[in-house]
């Protein structure tokens, strides 16, 4: 039974990366032949986030569609790199096993971990003993750039502090809030748009470390309040509808109280 179901799993694969050659192919797509790696990074990173989209809903069905289309892009860029005589699917596949088999010692190797804290560690120390961390870089370097800004920094803020620099408790990082507030409302007094930018940064990414300390990550906690604001308004704007009533013309006072009422529901 386990044999037919990973050769299932086997003849699926191998028909995804026919299906990538027929498309490419001479009698192919048109457009799927125009694409270029550049391009299809732009259509890889729309199906990462509709991936997260789906995994955030928390629907099995919704989640194994976009995983595919994640598959699809993954596997039509390595096509691209193949066609230039690069590297091929499986030459992907077989590097990320052989990086994580090194990076799994305490799995695959002799070594001990007791906790998932000792295994972050010793995967950073692996990490930082590979290749592209030889030559004099910064221990930042592997941060990809175009990470969307918060999780930019809470991957900085937790590699710089790998490093050991960082405050000792969380009660630290909440007294530099307080500082960069005030920093922040100086600013607005003196009414400079580039300072006043720059402070409420500093503000976003100390809290970035707030986070850190209290073990949560900004991204997912911020996309949480936000759908919950939404999921809020949304109703209001239903109340108001069911009212004969658009939001529009509603009054400030008004909407308030709706809110609260809202919130109570």
């Amino acid at each position: 039974m386990g044999e037919d179901k990973l050769g299932i799993k086997e003849r699926n694969i191998k028909g995804l990366i026919e299906l990538v050659e027929t498309l490419r192919g001479e009698n192919g797509c048109p457009w799927d032949k125009k694409q270029s790696p550049r391009t299809m990074a732009i259509y890889l990173l729309e199906e990462v986030y509709e991936l997260v989209d789906a995994i955030e809903s928390g629907n099995p069905d919704d989640i194994c569609e976009e995983l595919g289309d994640v598959l699809f892009h993954i596997f039509f860029v390595a096509k691209l790199f193949e066609e230039m005589g690069h590297f091929d699917a499986g030459d992907v596949a077989g590097l990320i096993t052989e990086k994580m088999i090194r990076r799994h010692p305490h799995v695959f190797g002799s070594e001990n971990a007791e906790n998932a804290g000792e295994v972050r560690k010793r995967w950073h120390t692996i990490k930082m003993n590979e290749k592209s961390h030889l030559n004099n870089g910064s221990v930042l370097d592997s941060i990809p750039g175009g990470l969307p800004a918060l999780m930019r920094a809470y991957r900085i803020s937790e590699r710089a502090a790998r490093t050991g620099f960082d405050w000792d408790n969380i009660e630290g990082v909440l007294h530099k809030v307080e500082e960069e507030w005030s920093e922040f409302q100086c600013a607005l007094n003196e009414k400079n748009k580039a300072d006043i930018s720059v402070e409420f940064g500093d503000i976003l990414f100390t809290l970035v470390n707030v986070a850190r300390f209290a073990a949560i990550h900004p991204e997912t906690a911020l996309k949480d309040s936000i759908k919950k604001f939404e999921t809020r308004f949304r109703q209001m704007e239903k109340n108001l509808a069911e009212r004969g009533r658009n939001i529009d013309s509603v009054s400030r006072n008004e909407l308030d109280a709706l809110w609260e009422e809202v919130k109570k529901a």
